[in-house]
């Protein structure tokens, strides 16, 4: 057999014990169980409102149901422990199988509810929550929901720290399922916090420090400040900035002057002193000859436009004539 054939086997098998249990065991107040297979058998632990009554006297009730599972359920040498459930209040199984036998007796499905959540908060529950579905006062069916306090719906907590139970209510007008959900007050959630108070923090020793400001200044008498250095005032020229600049720029054009011509007089003949000399004179010639140009240029513009007037103004004599 294939492992997830195997494993839906083992749930199925699982859910059938859990409702011949609930069937066998509902006037002792059947809270669930749990089974585990070792290697000398299959151990199950019931948990009970009334263990008394699951034993039976002098065990006659444990061992009919352990002879009903060896025989319908095929099991081999099943071990029954059973356990009396603390708080039957916090026990979702057994609040369900409660508020479905006073739907059954003729309670009205509110007051069943807020009563049994009532009871469940004050038994130190962190939170509950009731689902009653089905044709609950009328011919149509509907859902009925009562909450109280903090309840998980999914991830990891509503499966490990919710406790969740289901019963059934025969009515006149058809069957009500009830599920009932509930947290225990000693369940950790991942969310929680908790705030610890510190012990006081030790008293830091100051250092000690030498004479303070405050100090300083009480030192010093009223109306003795200290007096501030006096600096000299420089001195402005007395001549226009604008003369002065071009008195400046005067004198450099005539030093450039002066050492061009020497340069010029100390050059020997073929030295690189001496063409450079040239070559600045050779710039300076086609500088001039480049403005003598420009000089032409507009001479024969400007004997170009009066030749231009004067055609025109021969014309307009004609066209008027």
């Amino acid at each position: 057999m294939a492992d997830e054939q195997q494993f839906i086997e083992n749930g199925l098998q699982r859910s059938q014990i859990d409702e011949f249990f609930a069937d066998e065991l509902s006037r002792a107040g059947y809270g669930g169980m749990d089974i585990a297979k070792t290697p000398m058998g299959t151990q199950i632990v019931l948990k009970a409102e009334k263990p008394g009554m699951v034993i039976g006297k002098g065990g006659k009730n444990i061992r009919k149901v352990t002879t009903e599972l060896e025989d319908r359920f095929d099991m081999e040498d099943p071990q029954i422990d059973v356990q009396e459930v603390d708080e039957p209040d916090l026990n979702a199984q057994i609040v369900a199988d409660r508020l479905a036998n006073a739907l059954e007796r003729g309670w009205y499905f509110r007051k069943a509810g807020h009563t049994t959540i009532d009871r469940m908060m004050e038994a130190g529950a962190l939170g509950a929550e009731i689902v009653l579905s089905g044709k609950v006062t009328g011919a149509r069916s509907r859902v009925e929901k009562f909450n109280r306090g903090y309840i998980k719906h999914n991830g990891e907590p509503a499966q490990t720290v919710v406790d969740e139970g289901q019963g059934v209510a025969v009515m006149k007008l058809g069957t009500i399922g009830v599920t009932v959900k509930v947290i225990g007050p000693d369940a950790e959630l991942p969310d929680d916090f908790e705030i610890t108070e510190t012990s006081e923090p030790p008293e830091v020793e100051q250092a000690e420090t030498g004479e303070g400001v405050e100090e300083l200044l009480a030192d010093v008498e009223e109306g003795e400040a200290p007096e501030a250095p006096q600096h000299e005032e420089p001195e402005l020229p007395d001549e226009d900035p604008a003369e002065v600049i071009d008195e400046e720029v005067v004198e450099e054009v005539v030093e450039e002057a002066a050492e061009t011509d020497s340069s010029r007089e100390t050059a020997e003949p073929g030295s690189p002193e001496e063409e450079d000399v040239g070559v600045a004179s050779e710039e300076a010639v086609e500088v001039a000859e480049e403005e003598d140009l420009d000089e032409v240029v507009e001479e024969e513009a400007a004997d170009l436009v009066s030749e231009m007037e004067e055609e025109a103004e021969s014309e307009e004599a004609e066209t008027e004539e």
